[in-house]
């Protein structure tokens, strides 16, 4: 059950809330000191770690899971939107499975990922040829690579504190990031976006962007502010990229397709692979083509995975036959019904919490407005979410610590209804430490 010793003040209720839940994972503890001995931290994804320490996953099904400790939960992390399926879909495990028989790595072209491609090319507006890759961060690397390579210039603009994967994170400066030179703009400063592109002139390459903020909030870019860039990398021939790993589930077409705005070049991963390793980059057939090995001084791209069958075959069946256009549309109205529901249960409480995102994809922030681009580190309650993410697993809910909520297709109403009412009560049982931490940020 939740913590108990509510509002004394914020450290003592976090301080219970740890309690609570160390004394309900004590078999997820054992795993974790273990995992240490041979894993920094126990730990070889950084996001999938939070204090005290993350309970220890046993089993999906459906939009649920199981811990180590035998406790289940509504699954609202979603993988971080790669969950779209949930954890069976039974058309897609069937494939797979078909597959399995037929081998794996097997060393050459096969069957299904010219069919996933034809697919991909046909849903995304901006895509006319498409390369695989096996994660979201390879597809942005290769995106940048090609846009460098293509206009014969060095440099990059990203938003500031935005996250294109694990070597292109621009919160602060990562000693890990690829040594590429960077430069930083605002999220949605239109006005200033065009100016710094107009600045930077010949030395830009490319303007990597997502359409919406996804690790650094959940915020929608205005469709103005997309448009100031399209126009403006047009005039300096810098190449627009959208990362649409995570925003290309939103709509039928993504974002781009959204917006009715073409990039130059497109990232993907996440939920296309079916639930599978995937990511992948695509664009305009005059870029994409320095990719034919067959056309002299053409752009080498290996990976020994990129078009592995198992992958090929779930992204393939996944967006074939379960997440088709139409499932997609319907989709995305029931996201923006849920945030909404969501929004006025809270807005009852009058608190200082705004809910921000598009569709099934929508993130939590303690402030008295929406924000616009992402915080600033430093401005965020970390203590506050943490007793809010730990109080919400003790109620059976899981989400992510910074706020991410993501919902998947398996998803129920009945899911759906009880997580906004957990959601609202915990926030109105800590609603004097809310009201108290945010009036001192």
């Amino acid at each position: 059950m939740a913590s108990t010793n509510r509002n004394l003040n914020l450290e003592t209720a976090l301080e219970d809330a740890r309690a609570a839940y160390v004394a309900a994972h004590p078999v997820s503890q054992e795993y974790f000191e273990a995992a240490k001995s041979v894993m920094p931290g126990g730990n070889t994804r950084t996001v999938l770690h939070y204090g005290p320490y993350p309970f220890t996953v046993v089993k999906g099904e459906g939009a649920r899971i199981h811990d180590a400790d035998g406790h289940d939960y509504a699954d609202f992390l979603g993988e971080y939107t790669a969950g779209l399926y949930g954890h069976n879909d039974p058309v897609i495990t069937a494939t797979v499975q078909e597959a399995l028989k037929g081998g794996v790595t097997l060393g050459g072209p096969n069957l299904v990922e010219a069919k996933l491609a034809r697919l991909m090319c046909e849903r995304f507006p901006a895509v006319e040829r498409l390369r695989f890759t096996n994660s979201g961060t390879e597809a942005n690397i290769l995106a940048l690579g090609a846009a460098r390579a293509f206009t014969g210039r060095t440099d990059i603009l990203v938003v500031d504190r935005s996250y294109h994967g694990g070597v292109l994170t621009f919160t602060g400066d990562s000693p890990l990031n690829v040594p590429f030179p960077i430069h930083r703009m605002d999220y949605n400063d239109a006005e200033a976006a065009a100016a710094k592109i107009s600045s930077l002139g010949d030395k830009l390459a490319a303007v990597l962007v997502e359409p919406m903020i996804g690790a650094g909030g959940g915020i929608p870019a205005d469709h103005g502010f997309l448009q100031t860039l399209r126009d403006a990398t047009r005039k300096t021939d810098a190449m627009l990229i959208f990362d649409e790993v995570m925003t290309s589930r939103l709509t039928r077409g993504g974002l781009q397709d959204h917006h009715g705005i073409s990039p130059d070049l497109a990232s993907f991963g996440k939920y296309l692979g079916g639930g599978l390793t995937f990511g992948a980059f695509g664009g305009r057939v005059d870029i994409m083509d320095h990719f034919d090995p067959a056309r002299a001084g053409s752009w080498g791209h290996a990976g020994t995975f990129n078009n592995n069958i198992l992958t090929m075959t779930a992204g393939y069946t996944g967006l074939s036959k379960v997440y088709t256009p139409e499932v997609a549309d319907a989709f995305f109205a029931r996201g923006n019904q849920f945030r909404e529901a969501l929004k006025d249960s809270v807005s009852k409480l009058d608190l200082p919490v705004q809910i921000t995102g598009l569709g099934s994809m929508m993130v939590f922030h303690f402030a008295d407005k929406a924000p616009t681009a992402p915080l600033d580190p430093a401005s965020i309650p970390n203590q506050l979410l943490e007793l809010l993410h730990l109080d919400m697993i003790a109620r059976g809910q899981f989400y992510a610590r910074r706020g991410m909520i993501n919902i998947s297709l398996p998803t129920t109403d009945a899911e759906l209804d009880a997580f906004r009412a957990a959601f609202t009560e915990t926030l109105e049982t800590h609603s004097p430490l809310i009201r108290e931490a945010v009036s001192e940020e």
